[in-house]
């Protein structure tokens, strides 16, 4: 069984391919970046939190959004936060928020998606982005949190 070593470029490119296949583009992740924060503002748990720590600055936390979902689901580039410490600072926060997340993102993509296989596409990558924060920000159940 050989296995055929790839460069990052063309890992970059047959990501960018398949996510153009799938119909994810800047255009579609701009839409589904605004009309998924919308309606975390809407939330009646989550709208609170976003906004005592947004506050008017929702321009600003919508774009580099858009860089973050575009460098997750493109492989654009763009996004070079650290979001590990911007959720680590939050107060109020436990794992029932994600699923309140995890739940509206995935009925974003339901009523937003170019195609039907952009809502796993997008909800493995969210998942697993979700799973990360809750470990960086909770520790794991029965250990203690890391300091």
């Amino acid at each position: 069984m050989s296995h055929v070593l790839r460069t990052a470029e063309e890992r970059r490119r047959d990501i960018q391919r398949n996510a153009e296949r799938m119909g994810i583009d800047d255009a579609y992740v701009s839409d589904l970046v605004d009309t998924f924060y919308a309606r975390i503002r809407a939330d009646a748990t989550l709208g609170p939190i976003f906004d005592r720590e947004i506050g008017d600055n929702w321009a600003p936390h919508l774009a580099r959004m858009k860089d973050f979902w575009a460098s997750v689901a493109m492989n654009a580039g763009r996004y070079s936060g650290k979001p590990v410490p911007a959720h680590m600072k939050l107060t109020g926060v436990d794992a029932s928020h994600f699923r309140i997340w995890l739940g509206l993102f995935r009925q974003t993509l339901e009523d937003t998606a170019p195609s039907a296989e952009a809502v796993p596409y997008f909800m493995e990558r969210a998942e697993r982005i979700a799973s990360s924060l809750q470990l960086a920000m909770f520790g794991l159940p029965g250990l203690p949190k890391r300091i």
